[in-house]
């Protein structure tokens, strides 16, 4: 059903290149923010909250309880407006399983980001990196 859902999602306006693979349960927020190149996969549970635009490069892996989260709020202003920022998930990175991705992040080309890391910064190309926060741990 991985083509059916591709349709379904571009109908709503999502850029998505062929063989994109996004899973039964995943969620995302807003189709027309969200752009995926070829190959690239999102996973059962993996949550997609892209008030801003949220990239994946070619074979870019988002794996299954992942959550991209490209919006929050500015906590030192009373009024508590929301603020938003994009993220890019370049192409052959990987998000393992329960990962969380704050906005305004890229996760360089070929990373891998650990299970349950909580990234709060870009992380570089070929990085091995994990933890909360996020930080490299060795090169892949």
């Amino acid at each position: 059903m991985h083509a059916w859902r591709a349709f379904v999602l571009r109908c709503c306006g999502a850029k998505l290149g062929p063989g994109c693979h996004v899973y039964a349960k995943a969620r995302i927020w807003a189709p027309w923010n969200l752009e995926c190149e070829e190959d690239a996969c999102i996973g059962d549970d993996a949550e997609i909250y892209n008030v801003a635009p949220i990239f994946l490069g070619k074979g870019a892996i988002v794996s299954q309880g992942a959550y991209l989260c490209a919006a929050s709020h500015d906590f030192r202003d009373q009024a508590f407006p929301l603020i938003t920022a994009p993220i890019r998930v370049e192409a052959g990175a990987w998000v393992a399983a329960r990962a969380i991705i704050l906005m305004g992040v890229t996760v360089g080309e070929n990373s891998v980001i650990g299970a349950g890391s909580v990234v709060t910064k870009n992380m570089p190309a070929g990085a091995v990196c994990a933890g909360n926060p996020c930080k490299v741990l060795g090169q892949r």
